[in-house]
């Protein structure tokens, strides 16, 4: 095992990790959802000089080296590039993660009253421990859509004066045999509704007993919602609305060593190629940061990584750069290089026996690589080759980068994947990368600083280097 990297700080790279973790919280608070994080992350590109693509074409304006553009995908992925002194068709050098973390999403119809008390029906996005997700403040973010064409944008739970909601749990008393299931059926799927209210709609005068009394809770939750936002039940129908921990994002550990927060997979990934990405100056070759949606259930749909949104582009910014081929679109993506960005199991002595240790990925430990993912026999990894990963130790090492190889846990425990197999379709290099996290997919999760720091020093310097 190497040396914590905690033990070879100065100073003054102590200074520089917590402004980093300061900021990457901020990220965290601002964006809690797909959408919240496609928006922060087009906030900050923009102010430090990057243009739509969009925005470009319209000036007609030929793209040259060292402008800054980036395109962004239904609210929900975003590229950045930095055009470099090289033809595009020379390739890109690449950060890749996903903007997308588990949790609760309202159902189409959603509301419904149940002996005076109000609920939203939800389906729970990507894997979850369902009984995690019981008897925690949640918020409810996202937006929407209404007949008019209008855009609502919701937000509930987040201020201090803000309320909460959650999804209850069957007191210990009565409990005993609810303790006797398995963890996985301990709390079902469909029993994660969300509590939202209890208190029934004031009769008003002269109104029939038996007419004021029928779903009066219900009634009064959709007055509040048509008051307040202007939305009637059946705007349901075209709503993305998203149940995720109410919590903040705060400094953990009584040595505040650790962030604990909601999303950190993937988003501790996407912050840090974000900040690499608008760092640098401009490189040989075009630098990318890539972030993407939909992938904890499979990177599917117009907004993940199977999408043809990146490819196609690439081939808009061929075209605005007056270079437009499918030959030179194949040789840019083809001869590019890629870290899919993507966090690592951390180990866990309090459950040792999932992990192998020597293979296994540390706090303070640094940047992690993953020559493969997947489960048991490497079953959907993309399994970087030797000489790729002998130049990102090589490159790792040149600008002093803490880095760490790691598996996802034993062999027949279990197993993940990440975006880089489909990446690698292309014929590019790719390799997995990543911080390690504790608590994994859980409301809250757990980073080290120092791992976050060196991540972000790893992506500069694959940038600069690859």
């Amino acid at each position: 095992m190497k040396e914590n990297v905690w033990k070879t700080y100065t100073d003054e790279q102590v200074k520089e990790l917590e402004a980093l973790s300061g900021r990457y919280k901020a990220f965290l608070n601002a964006g809690k959802t797909e959408r919240e994080c496609a928006a922060e992350a087009i906030r900050l590109a923009r102010a430090a000089g990057y243009q739509s693509l969009e925005e470009v074409q319209k000036t007609g304006k030929k793209l040259e080296a060292g402008d800054k553009v980036y395109a962004c995908g239904m609210k929900k992925m975003l590229v950045l590039f930095q055009i470099g002194r090289k033809p595009l068709e020379d390739g890109m050098r690449i950060l890749g993660a996903h903007i997308d973390s588990p949790r609760l999403d309202l159902k189409q119809n959603p509301l419904y009253e149940d002996t005076e008390m109000a609920y939203l029906d939800t389906h729970y996005y990507g894997g979850v421990k369902n009984y995690q997700w019981v008897t925690i403040p949640l918020a409810i973010h996202g937006v929407v859509a209404k007949k008019d064409g209008s855009v609502v944008e919701i937000c509930i739970g987040e201020k201090e004066d803000d309320p909460v909601v959650f999804v209850s749990d069957l007191l210990i008393h009565l409990a005993a045999q609810q303790m006797d299931k398995k963890a996985k059926v301990v709390i079902e799927g469909e029993n994660l509704d969300i509590l939202i209210g209890s208190r029934p709609l004031a009769k008003t005068e002269g109104e029939e007993e038996e007419k004021a009394d029928k779903e009066a809770v219900k009634a009064n939750i959709l007055g509040i919602l048509k008051e307040k936002y202007g939305i009637e039940e059946d705007d349901f129908l075209s709503a993305e609305l998203e149940i995720v921990p109410a919590d903040k994002a705060r400094d953990c550990g009584l040595d505040r060593s650790m962030i604990m927060a909601y999303g950190q997979d993937d988003r501790v990934c996407a912050y840090t190629s974000l900040e690499a990405q608008l760092a640098i100056p401009v490189q040989e070759r075009t630098t990318c940061c890539l972030l993407v949606d939909k992938e904890e259930i499979g990177s599917v749909g117009a907004t993940g990584m199977q999408s043809r949104f990146f490819e196609n582009t690439v081939a808009e910014l061929l075209e605005c750069m007056g270079e437009y081929s499918e030959l030179k679109l194949r040789r840019a993506l083809s001869r590019s290089r890629m870290l899919s960005s993507d966090v690592s199991a951390a180990y866990d002595p309090l459950f040792a026996s999932c992990f192998e240790k020597k293979n296994s990925a540390y706090f303070g430990h640094g940047l992690v690589f993953n020559k493969y993912t997947g489960a048991r026999g490497k079953s959907g990894s993309n399994d970087a080759n030797a000489e790729y990963l002998a130049a990102i130790r090589a490159m790792m090492d040149e600008h002093n980068v803490a880095f760490q190889t790691a598996e996802l846990g034993k062999i027949d425990v279990g197993g993940g994947g990440t975006i880089a197999y489909i990446t690698a379709l292309y014929g590019m290099e790719v390799i997995d990368s990543g911080v390690a996290v504790l608590n994994m997919h859980a409301p809250l999760e757990v980073t080290s600083k120092a791992d976050v720091y060196e991540a972000y020093k790893g992506y500069c310097a694959f940038l600069q280097e690859a």
